[in-house]
């Protein structure tokens, strides 16, 4: 394929992805449509691998099919760690389009918290210009190669290198922040550089905040429609991402306090439910540092919790008389609080992100409510 044709085809794969966007309702803002449709994807992503049943396929740029991976709806993985686990990724494009639109401001300064790429640091350059856009990632490597791309296509925002959780504090103060990576809770720095009236868009539990900043530097707001799950934000560039897998010794063979459980009134996949739901806001939002994983036994399968940071950890297996037998050990009692958020969740008629309202204190605390 000559450069040319390649370029076409780009250009047409791009045309076609704006226009699915849009259909889909994720793209509407003419401004974010004229981003999409000008900044070039592939740029930003030479190789990456996308995920196909349980397998990983590999694409690199002039493999065939990899300009259609490149322009389709899908999330890209463009780093892993010495463990393999994700580390950084080019976020799903129906995704980015709607939490660039819920950042709802007219001008910068905008921060965006995690360069990874820096494919949509391009798009925030596009629609506010350079010299509106900061952008931070904790990795040196991603912030470099996100320097030659974005300068590539002619972008030259502010990349630091530097924990996004604090910020950049000598660049505020924000009309705006986008945040690509999950936090557990939305840090005091944030309310503190952003602007009144101005707004936070972040990975809060399993869903995608969108916070307007009080004249007291708290912030308000709620959630968009539909799960959503980040990467988490990292305290360094070598920590370990949280991978449940790298628990399962702790949870197959340490030896704790059992019992028996009643699982009546759960799903009929109780166990399922309780280890690894992803779309029960209660249990991301008030648990978000516990880790679900499913394990495959003679015996049969063994569900497993585990809070990394203090190594508590539940082992679960289901009997035929709808208990569950269950082993837990740490100092945190992580199936209690668990059974209680979840059915707390299916008798509100399991409600999605979006009927839920955020609020947070000026000192960090916060109020998740069902509305």
């Amino acid at each position: 394929m000559t450069t040319t044709t390649s370029a076409a085809s780009a250009a047409e794969l791009r045309r076609l992805l704006v226009e699915q966007l849009a259909d889909q309702g994720a793209l509407c803002d003419p401004a974010w449509r004229a981003a999409f449709a000008a900044v070039p994807r592939e740029t930003f992503v030479p190789s990456f691998s996308v995920r196909q049943g349980s397998e990983d396929q590999l694409y690199q740029d002039g493999d065939a099919g990899y300009l259609a991976a490149v322009y389709s709806d899908t999330s890209l993985t463009t780093q892993r760690d010495t463990a393999g686990c994700p580390t950084s990724s080019s976020s799903q494009p129906s995704l980015m389009s709607r939490m660039l639109e819920a950042l709802n401001v007219d001008e910068g300064p905008v921060l965006e918290v995690g360069t990874g790429t820096g494919y949509n640091a391009a798009l925030l350059c596009h629609r506010f210009g350079d010299d509106q856009v900061v952008s931070v990632d904790i990795d040196p490597e991603l912030t470099h190669t996100a320097r030659d791309r974005l300068a590539e296509l002619g972008y030259r925002p502010t990349l630091l290198t530097a924990d996004g959780t604090a910020g950049a504090p000598e660049r505020g103060p924000y009309n705006g922040l986008l945040a690509t990576c999950s936090v557990t809770r939305v840090p005091v720095a944030w309310l503190r550089q952003v602007k009144p009236g101005g707004v936070i868009v972040v990975n809060l539990g399993s869903g995608i905040a969108q916070l307007t900043v009080t004249d007291e530097r708290g912030a308000i707001g709620g959630f968009l429609s539909g799960t959503a799950s980040f990467m988490a934000a990292r305290p360094t560039a070598t920590h370990p991402a949280p991978h449940a897998p790298r628990y399962t010794a702790l949870i197959a063979n340490a030896e704790g306090e059992p019992s028996t459980e009643d699982l009546h009134g759960l799903p009929a996949d109780g166990l399922g439910q309780l280890v690894l739901s992803g779309s029960a806001m209660p249990l991301t939002f008030h648990q978000p540092d516990v880790l679900g994983v499913e394990l495959h036994a003679d015996t049969g399968t063994i569900y497993g919790l585990v809070h990394p940071a203090t190594e508590s950890w539940v082992r679960a297996t289901a009997a035929a008389d709808g208990t569950a037998r269950v082993v837990r050990g740490g100092p945190l009692d992580l199936w209690t609080d668990r059974v209680r958020l979840l059915r707390e969740w299916i008798a509100a008629g399991r409600p999605g992100p979006d009927a839920y309202r955020l609020t947070v204190e000026p000192t960090g605390e916060h109020h998740l409510t069902h509305i």
